[in-house]
């Protein structure tokens, strides 16, 4: 089992940056690829964010290709997500995942554990 605690949402002007945090808990957690999704009113959740269980490999969206960039640290149990360049379009709560698979699970959705999100919110 493990547990995934989001945190480091926001609102934040367009243009400007914001860093999540995903504190996981559990004896494996350091053994899963980690993902960010997200979800904005009324529309369906989205892949953002893939990183491998060492943090070498990731993969990302087109939408934020070259302004997100996600990393993790082990020793501590957190994963990180680096938003900059924030657009209106980026508002959303933003989830942690948890997957078994590689970066490319993730990326379809293939995710065993999630998050309780936090809200993103950029203005104009």
């Amino acid at each position: 089992q493990v547990q995934l605690v989001e945190s480091g949402g926001g609102l934040v002007q367009a243009g400007g940056s914001l860093r999540l945090s995903c504190l996981t808990s559990g004896r494996t957690s350091s053994q899963y690829t980690m993902g960010w999704f997200r979800q904005a009113p009324g529309k369906e959740r989205e892949f953002v964010a893939a990183i491998s269980s060492r943090g070498v490999y990731t993969e990302y969206a087109d939408s934020v290709s070259g302004r997100f960039t996600g990393s993790r640290d082990n020793a501590k149990n957190t994963v990180y997500l680096q938003m900059n360049s924030l657009k209106v379009e980026d508002t959303a709560v933003y989830y942690c995942a948890a997957s078994d698979g590689r970066t490319w699970d993730v990326r379809v959705g293939r995710v065993s554990y999630w998050g309780q999100g936090t809200q993103v919110t950029v203005s104009s």
